[in-house]
């Protein structure tokens, strides 16, 4: 890790390539531009009551920031959100060393975001996490990961909340949220988080959805 690679690392992100392990990529698929990176402003960004709500119900998580180490906890936790959110996936497969090489092998500044619950019958049990990168100007969620048995939660939601916040109370412009694409289902989330603004024509611009 080393001051030349975070620069480096700041300077690709705001450019649109996402960090795997040591590697920077950005897809680049012939005639296709379908992968847009996205990012929040936490400035602009609004509490609106939908998002007051969600936070208010997680409220009794709590977070710990952790060294970039796997721990089997994780692991098993990102098992069980993969088989039910996304068993098709390329990374349904992972083992526990692929999971480790994931967030062990970085050279820029990165940690683990591990939130609990604190009571009722799951108290102590990890309910979510974020493998998350700082940059000068903000959070990277590399990829995060929750409990799927708690639906009525929002916990992917929350996570981007909590990330917003601490963006803000860390003095940060923008939270990252990797890829969007347009009518991906799946990806969908990310265009509620407005104000949000897309790397498009080499600018971030404001996104503006088309209404019918």
């Amino acid at each position: 890790m080393g001051q030349e690679a975070s620069e480096l690392h700041d300077i690709l992100t705001n450019s649109g390539f996402r960090r795997s392990q040591g590697i920077a990529y950005r897809p680049s698929c012939e005639g296709c531009g379908a992968c847009i990176s996205a990012r929040v402003p936490v400035g602009a960004f609004s509490f609106s009551r939908r998002w007051r709500k969600i936070v208010a119900r997680n409220a009794d998580l709590t977070r710990a920031l952790r060294p970039p180490e796997a721990t089997r906890e994780q692991f098993h936790l990102l098992r069980h959100y993969l088989t039910s959110r996304h068993a098709e996936g390329g990374m349904a497969e992972m083992s526990f060393s692929d999971y480790a090489a994931m967030v062990e092998e970085s050279a820029v500044h990165t940690h683990i975001v591990e939130y609990r619950y604190s009571s009722g019958p799951m108290r102590g049990a990890l309910a979510g996490a974020a493998l998350t990168d700082a940059l000068g100007d903000g959070l990277s969620l590399v990829y995060s990961f929750f409990d799927p048995g708690a639906p009525k939660r929002s916990l992917g939601n929350s996570i981007i909340l909590d990330h917003i916040q601490q963006a803000r109370a860390a003095g940060f412009a923008y939270v990252y949220l990797g890829y969007w694409i347009a009518g991906s289902e799946k990806m969908a989330y990310k265009a509620e988080f407005h104000p949000l603004e897309l790397l498009m024509g080499g600018a971030w611009r404001p996104y503006a959805p088309v209404e019918f």
